[in-house]
């Protein structure tokens, strides 16, 4: 019989829920990947390592507040998370980068994503910035058409910010250049941010539909989700500010409105039921703007929601 008084020192989350993790890209082998990808591509010194390259680790650090176990039962999905399925979900670690060769991680990233894609694995990926989508999407050129879905309070069709053309302010001109890309919904833009008359005359020569939050307001969720195309093939890119800063206060440049998580839930619920969800990312965190922790929390719920509901749509049941 033990006579120990105490309990070893508590273990903070490594991993994504602590699930296992696999940086080793040629033995990745699941139904699910967990990617953080924390650098973009600067348009500045100071943004080489700036505080949304710790957002990876943040996320996963709260990942126990999102979901306390397993086995729980979760109410935004209407059962446990993995629904008592045989479902490997994978950490794969943080994509390296080099400062001596900034556009290196760009293309571990992208092959990263690929070894995920060639595995039949559904990639979900933790930012960095804006700029992380660009890597990402390249590696879905034998996936398309897929349509892409974006939320933000900012439209990011920039051609390029002092140069730079991978940027944060771009990721949605350059994937609108991708011929594997097709439809793109831009959901939740308010305020005023890096948009000019003619980045907005750009996407909309494109056929982007624009979507601002006063009229996703109005007609609510479920209206917008009608508006995209049954049967299709989604990416969902989410840049932290297009929440509703109330639940995702630790952005760079918070604005009043935007989407509410019972919205994002309608949008990731939706997506899965009318075709298939490809890909997701979450990226624009900045840690040391959080307050107790929710904009990780939020993001982790986020995360949940999308596995949670592919597993129980039978995504991997032929796996």
């Amino acid at each position: 019989m033990s006579t120990s008084l105490t309990n070893p020192p508590r273990r903070e989350l490594q991993s994504f829920l602590d699930f296992p993790i696999c940086t080793d890209i040629d033995q990745l082998d699941g139904h699910i990947g967990i990617l953080g990808i924390p650098y973009g591509d600067p348009y500045s010194i100071d943004e080489v390592t700036n505080d949304q390259t710790n957002a990876p680790t943040w996320v996963r650090r709260y990942t126990e507040r999102a979901l306390r176990k397993l086995e729980r039962w979760d109410f935004d999905i209407g059962g446990p998370l993995l629904g008592g399925k045989d479902i490997k979900v994978v950490d794969c670690g943080d994509v390296k980068a080099d400062p001596r060769n900034l556009d290196l991680h760009y293309r571990n990233a992208e092959a990263v994503v690929r070894r995920m894609l060639a595995k039949g694995m559904l990639p979900i990926v933790i930012g960095g910035d804006h700029g992380i989508p660009i890597p990402v999407l390249r590696a879905y050129d034998d996936q398309g058409p897929i349509t892409l879905v974006h939320i933000d309070a900012h439209l990011d069709w920039r051609d390029d910010v002092n140069g730079a053309r991978n940027g944060y302010s771009s990721p949605i001109r350059r994937a609108a250049e991708m011929d594997h890309i097709g439809q793109i919904f831009q959901i939740g833009l308010r305020s005023a941010g890096s948009a000019r008359p003619e980045e907005v005359e750009a996407a909309l020569s494109y056929g982007a539909v624009l979507v601002p939050d006063v009229e996703l307001q109005d007609v609510g969720m479920k209206a917008v989700l009608d508006r995209i195309p049954d049967g299709g093939r989604y990416y969902l890119t989410i840049d932290a500010d297009g929440m509703d800063p109330t639940i995702m206060p630790a952005v760079n440049g918070p604005a009043p409105g935007g989407v509410t998580y019972p919205q994002i839930r309608t949008l990731i619920h939706g997506l899965v039921a009318k075709g298939r969800v490809v890909g997701m990312d979450i990226v624009e965190i900045t840690p040391k703007k959080d307050l107790n922790g929710i904009t990780a929390i939020t993001a982790g719920r986020i995360i949940c929601n999308l596995i949670g509901k592919t597993i129980q749509a039978g995504y991997f049941d032929a796996k």
